[in-house]
Parts: C-alpha cells; sequence; structure tokens
C-alpha cells in the first residue's frame, strides 16, 4: 500500500455503528490492530432509529471517528415485503447518526453504502459518476433511496460546515457473521445454506432464483473492513468511493463454486419465474486502486472461511 496517511488513528476513539452485523464485527476485528480505542454499544442499549438516544449516547461517549455500518439489510425477498422498514429505518439511522456527529465535533466520519445504489441500467463496470444517472433497481429501490440519501447527506455535511465525512459503496459482501435466514439472506449465505441442506439430506437438486445469468463482484467482508480502514486513513473527499475486487461472476458460476466448497453434488435448477434482480452490477474500483489499496482474499477461500463459520455456528445450536 502507498501514500502517507491524511488522518492517523492514533490515540482516536472510533465509534463502530452496527458492531453487531457482518460488516461491524470485521470492522472490530480489524481495528484492534490499530493503536485506536473502539466504541461498541448493543441494540438493546443504543436505538439508532430514536435522535434523541443516539444524541445522548454521543454527549456521553465524545467519539472522535465514527463508522456507519449499521443498516437493515436484507435479500430481495425482504426488500419486497418490507418497504417501509427499509426505507424508514436506513433514512432514520443515516440522519440521526450523522447529525449527532456534526454536533459533538466528531472529526471523522465513514458512512457505507451498497452497490445496489447505482442504477438498474448502470454502464459497466460502474464507476461513482453514475449515481443517481437513472432509475434504479425495483426490487431493493427502498433500500437504495435511503443509503443514498445518507450518501448525499455526508456530501452536505461537507459542503456547509467542511466536516470531513466520507462515504464509501462496496460490492456484494460475504463472509463470517453473514445472515443464513432463508427469509433475509443474500445469494451467497443463502446458497450455502441450500447447498449444505441439500447435501446431508440427500436432495438430487436445488432449485435456485433467477435465470443464474446476472452478474456480480462479490468482496470478502474482511477486506471491506481492511478497505475502510485505509479510507479513513487515505481518503479525504466528497464524492462517494468504490470498493470491489474489479471482476465480476455470473450467478450460475457462483453456484457452482459455492456446491464445489459445500460438496454438494447434485443438479442445480434456476426457477426464470423468480426475479434476477439487476442483470449486471460490476464496481469499477480504480480510484480505490489508485489510493494504494487492493483485496487480498480470493473468492474460493472467502468461500471456504464462510462455510467453515457457517458449519461451526450450526454444531452450536
Amino acid at each position: 500500500m502507498t501514500g502517507q496517511p491524511l488522518f492517523d488513528l492514533t490515540g482516536q476513539r472510533v465509534f463502530v455503528a452496527g458492531h453487531g452485523g457482518m460488516v461491524g464485527r470485521a470492522l472490530v476485528r480489524r481495528l484492534a490492530k490499530e493503536p485506536c480505542e473502539v466504541l461498541t454499544v448493543p441494540r438493546s442499549q443504543l436505538d439508532l432509529t430514536r435522535q434523541s438516544d443516539v444524541e445522548s449516547w454521543f454527549a456521553q461517549n465524545n467519539p472522535d471517528v465514527v463508522i456507519v455500518a449499521a443498516a437493515k439489510v436484507g435479500g430481495i425477498k425482504a426488500n419486497d415485503s418490507q418497504p417501509v422498514s427499509f426505507l424508514s429505518e436506513n433514512l432514520s439511522i443515516a440522519s440521526n447518526v450523522i447529525q449527532a456527529a456534526w454536533q459533538h465535533q466528531v472529526r471523522k466520519l465513514l458512512y457505507l453504502g451498497a452497490a445496489c445504489l447505482y442504477p438498474r441500467e448502470a454502464a459497466q463496470p460502474i464507476a461513482e459518476s453514475a449515481l443517481l444517472g437513472g432509475s434504479l433497481e425495483p426490487t431493493n429501490q427502498w433500500y437504495a433511496v435511503a443509503k443514498i440519501a445518507g450518501l448525499k447527506l455526508c456530501q452536505a455535511y461537507r459542503r456547509q460546515h467542511g466536516a470531513d465525512f466520507i462515504s464509501a459503496i462496496p460490492a456484494n459482501l460475504y463472509g463470517p457473521g453473514d445472515s443464513f435466514d432463508p427469509e433475509n439472506s443474500h445469494v451467497i449465505p443463502s446458497l450455502i445454506a441450500k447447498m449444505h441442506r441439500a447435501r446431508q439430506e440427500g436432495h438430487s437438486h436445488v432449485t435456485l432464483w433467477g435465470t443464474g445469468t446476472p452478474v456480480r463482484d462479490f468482496l470478502y467482508v474482511d477486506d471491506l473492513a481492511d478497505a475502510l480502514v485505509y479510507l479513513l486513513g487515505h481518503y479525504a473527499q466528497e464524492e462517494p468511493i468504490n470498493i470491489g475486487c474489479g471482476a465480476g461472476l455470473t450467478i450460475k458460476e457462483l453456484a457452482r463454486s459455492v456446491a464445489a466448497v459445500v460438496g454438494y453434488q447434485g443438479d442445480l435448477r434456476f426457477d426464470p419465474s423468480k426475479p434476477d434482480g439487476m442483470p449486471r452490477k460490476v464496481l469499477d474500483s480504480t480510484r480505490m486502486s489508485a489510493l494504494g489499496w487492493q483485496p487480498g482474499i480470493g473468492l474460493l477461500t472467502g468461500l471456504e472461511q464462510t462455510y467453515a463459520w457457517y458449519q461451526a455456528r450450526q454444531e452450536d445450536l
């Protein structure tokens, strides 16, 4: 990695909002290697959708740095069935945390977006300039609108108040700590859970949503955490910055890789009556690479580590 840091984490009090989620846990693991103090608070003690509670917590704890990894997330089915929750909760989290950070003079804030914020028909690979350049993918528009508002709020605070608030847009994430709930999971945990169960129960085939043709790039969550810590030190611009692996593969290719890792040898069948989501979603990570950061964990290694975590979790139940 190259470049002299613009911001030093030494001695800083870093609040990871959403530390209980997949990204938050990875951030806590990564920040443990830095000479800073990590602040966390469980959801049972702080509801980020309640403005007064958030302001009170900031006043009592005085963080120097905030990473907003908290969000209501889920796959296509969850987004489609809970539009109010995905829109209102994510709007509230962004507004409350960013406003409190400004009021309490936080030195640096990093807000986390998602690749689904980009238009459905965006040119590929997707550059940051594509944001708001077209219609959103209908299957996750509620979540996307709320997260775009968070990105824009960071930009607004930079313009109006000179706040050092930045934002990042990662590719499709996966890894330890992901949700394997069949109602709410994203594609990789969904595939792992289905194929694990099919192998255990001896099913001759599994049926997967969609056609299998959409293209995605996938980023292991610990790579993302490393990238976010790097951004805290090396990035201070208004425009959000993409974080991806730079290459895409079809869902069908992904399913075959998951089957190999899980050890499932049955047939993979696709149900074209179910939605595919965006036909192609691969991020252009040129700007991130230019800063001096590259991902270090390949897909197969990441899938193996994710499956190992999932298996250990099954044994604990």
